[in-house]
């Protein structure tokens, strides 16, 4: 009898912790007050005011909870303070370059931030020339990829932000709404009528961009000398694009190959991502952060378990247990489009807590200006393991994972 009662105590204990492991979700009214000021201060600018309808969404219920959110936790290298993106899709070039500017710290303590914009600008016109080139068969968005910066960086260079800011005077937030709207209806009708002559299609492509976004210096001075944008970048910054590298996890191309990383963001097809493991690429990630690496990082921010307010991102039991988190998790979610190549951010710190590491993000989106931490996020290894695809980091990092990759495709 007494082995009986033993038998159910231990059992009425295993039910009640098994209990508490699970989470549970609520519906939130989705509110973003930091974009909301962006509309809002962006509204005065252009003397109009916009509104939006916001609907509610199932998300995890943090009630209760304490996660690892006072920075001073975290061992944090050294970075620029966060900028917003304001009312513009171009998270790949805030959060790549805030990452060429921690890793130029990093090798030789050079403080310096450089333009996002100015990638930008050099950006859209190489979607122009391949959108001629292709005659309209070429994707044309806003979004990109980390590496299309060091693309753009070894054929234009790179400045420094005070040369460049692409503000218009007295414009509080980047705006590329209206950028983007000319752009594509100008090549639209560029594809309608035929006209695939480059040069005037340059031509006037610059034009727009130098309305909306200014025209960036053709050169720009350094202690006294000047510098065009390609000598600035290799001889005061000494930055070889070459020496970043991509680092890829998913199951739809071979492992240990280089590989094209198939999102409509990689719009000129980029063959040259390294495709590892599940455990490798997280083994690998938590290894050079824990190194004094800073990583570019992107993925997947549309997740219930992803929290503006507080800035917090995990996993919750109701998606899926965490010990169920493998790669054919990870692609189930990319294959069926639940995760996307949605946002761009930099990892610079980390912290370890309950055996769990969390990773500390530079976040240049409207979303992380509404936590504790303006402009950071604090997102727990479950959901980068999940939901967060590739990085870019200096090829020193990773030289012995590299060393047993075959030649690219």
């Amino acid at each position: 009898m007494k082995r009986t009662i033993l038998c159910l105590l231990l059992l009425a204990v295993f039910c009640g912790q098994a209990q508490e492991k699970r989470d549970k979700g609520l519906f939130q009214q989705g509110k973003n007050t930091f974009y909301e000021k962006i509309m809002s201060d962006l509204g005065q600018y252009y003397k109009s005011r916009e509104t939006a309808e916001k609907q509610g969404r199932f998300a995890l219920d943090f009630s209760g909870r304490s996660f690892p959110t006072d920075m001073k936790l975290y061992t944090v290298q050294w970075h620029n303070p966060v900028e917003s993106q304001g009312a513009t899709n171009t998270c790949w070039a805030f959060s790549t370059v805030s990452f060429l500017e921690s890793d130029l710290y990093r090798a030789r303590k050079l403080q310096i931030k450089l333009s996002q914009i100015f990638i930008v600008y050099h950006e859209y016109l190489e979607k122009a020339i391949r959108f001629v080139e292709r005659k309209g068969d070429s994707y044309f968005a806003e979004g990109s990829e980390g590496n299309a910066v060091t693309k753009i960086i070894k054929k234009y260079g790179i400045i420094p932000y005070a040369d460049y800011s692409g503000l218009l005077p007295g414009q509080p937030f980047h705006d590329h709404r209206a950028l983007y709207d000319d752009l594509n209806a100008y090549l639209d009708g560029v594809k309608k009528a035929g006209a695939w002559n480059l040069d005037p299609v340059l031509a006037t492509v610059r034009a727009i961009l130098g309305r909306h976004i200014g025209t960036p210096p053709q050169t720009v001075n350094w202690k006294g000398k000047s510098y065009t944008p390609v000598a600035f970048a290799r001889d005061v910054l000494q930055l070889d694009p070459d020496q970043y590298v991509d680092i890829l996890s998913y199951l739809q191309q071979p492992y240990w190959q280089q590989v094209e990383y198939q999102v409509s963001d990689n719009w000129w097809h980029d063959k040259s991502y390294h495709n590892v493991p599940l455990d490798t690429w997280m083994e690998t990630l938590k290894k050079i952060v824990k190194a004094g690496y800073t990583v570019s990082i992107g993925g997947d921010v549309s997740e219930p378990g992803y929290n503006a307010d507080l800035g917090v991102s995990v996993v919750p039991s109701f998606d899926i247990p965490r010990e169920y988190i493998d790669e054919h998790a990870r692609q189930f979610r990319f294959s069926n489009q639940t995760t996307t190549d949605d946002h761009g951010i930099h990892i610079v710190g980390y912290t370890e807590k309950d055996g769990d590491m969390w990773f500390l993000i530079k976040d240049s989106g409207s979303g992380a200006f509404n936590g504790p931490n303006k402009g950071y996020r604090c997102i727990r290894e479950d959901y980068v393991k999940l939901k967060w695809m590739d990085f870019m980091v200096h090829r020193s990092a990773v030289d012995d994972l590299l060393r047993k990759f075959t030649s690219a495709k």
